[in-house]
């Protein structure tokens, strides 16, 4: 089924967003607050930004000689570049980082530069995964071939009974694939879906700058420390690919432990592309928030522990997820309906863990 025949069910509950979006813009407004970055967000992005150039600059100056000192600089700038993607690409790519549309294109373009691409993104993420989510065919982010099954939808095979043992590694080859062949083999996708066309994208142009993209990435990630580090080429390599394994299984379980919960639901439309619900009530079925008092957390991680606020409003700032949350929260259980949340990390990587479990056994 192709992504514009499916159409949400308009009639449902318009009442709650119509009221939880005029609460949410009155506590905006009766406190003078941009819904945009603020000083600590953008205090949050240079912190950020740095830790990944700090320990880049001390390796390829050589100042930092020990291959013990250079692991250490590799694994905090995986840290940081996780958090920049959390944190300000992803902010930036949905157009809330900042009112000036250059700004957010600037700062969504870092997406580029941390192995993956901005214009890929924004289609899979944007258009795809928060207008569709948990939707068999056509959710990507639920999608991750044959090997894992993230839908009770998915065809299942024998191996899905060990998926919740082997899934965790696979986790870690998440942006080894966006490096190396994803970005490509995706655009071609787009383009024969009608995806690229519908959002005004020219695929050679995308193609010729993703490919330039990719040489700049592999140049200053992986030829330049191989060329003018101390240590030997073959264990500059292997602290690229475990830089990798580590923001990998970093994004994936922040990512995961979202939408592929117990509690959340997988709901498809019917012959005719209809959806039982209308869109806020699928994103409040779909969606799980983890975490809420853990404030380093949800620094880290751009607040997407408060995922249900994000997918609601995808337009916010996360800075301002915690305080809205109660909002959402509030309003939600005011007109009967689910609000998903689980206490820790912890947690939410354990039910996670038994979804897996659950999905690959045979239904």
């Amino acid at each position: 089924m192709n992504f514009k025949e499916i159409k949400f069910n308009r009639a449902q509950h318009k009442e709650f967003i119509r009221v939880l979006r005029t609460r949410v813009n009155d506590y905006f407004q009766e406190n003078g607050i941009s819904r945009y970055a603020n000083a600590p967000m953008v205090v949050k992005t240079i912190v950020l930004i740095l830790s990944f150039l700090i320990p880049y600059g001390l390796m390829l100056s050589g100042l930092a000689t020990s291959p013990w000192l250079i692991l250490l600089c590799w694994l905090i700038m995986a840290l940081a570049t996780a958090g920049i993607g959390f944190s300000v690409m992803h902010d930036a790519n949905h157009g809330a980082y900042s009112r000036n549309k250059n700004v957010n294109k600037a700062l969504g373009f870092i997406m580029n530069f941390i192995g993956g691409s901005a214009i890929n993104w924004r289609i899979q993420h944007n258009v795809l995964h928060h207008s569709f989510t948990n939707v068999h065919g056509m959710d990507e982010d639920i999608d991750a071939g044959k090997l894992l099954r993230f839908s009770p939808h998915q065809d299942h095979y024998w191996f899905h009974r060990f998926q919740h043992i082997y899934a965790w590694f696979f986790y870690g080859l998440m942006t080894i694939m966006w490096i190396t062949t994803k970005d490509f083999r995706q655009l071609l996708r787009y383009r024969r879906s009608g995806l690229l066309e519908e959002q005004g994208i020219n695929f050679g142009a995308s193609m010729l700058e993703i490919t330039f993209l990719k040489v700049i990435y592999y140049t200053y990630m992986l030829f330049l420390p191989i060329y003018l580090l101390s240590i030997p080429w073959w264990m500059t390599l292997s602290f690229f690919l475990l830089f990798h394994f580590v923001l990998g299984l970093v994004l994936a379980c922040v990512f995961q432990t979202a939408h592929v919960m117990d509690e959340t639901e997988y709901p498809i439309p019917d012959a005719e592309g209809n959806m039982e619900n209308s869109w806020a009530i699928h994103q409040l079925l779909t969606t799980a928030n983890f975490a809420p008092r853990s404030r380093i957390m949800s620094w880290f991680i751009g607040g997407l522990n408060y995922q249900i606020e994000h997918h609601l409003f995808p337009n916010i700032c996360h800075i301002h997820y915690p305080k809205i949350s109660r909002i959402v929260s509030e309003t939600a259980r005011s007109f009967g309906l689910p609000y998903n949340i689980q206490p820790t990390f912890l947690a939410a990587l354990l039910n996670h863990g038994r979804m897996l479990k659950q999905l690959g056994m045979a239904r």
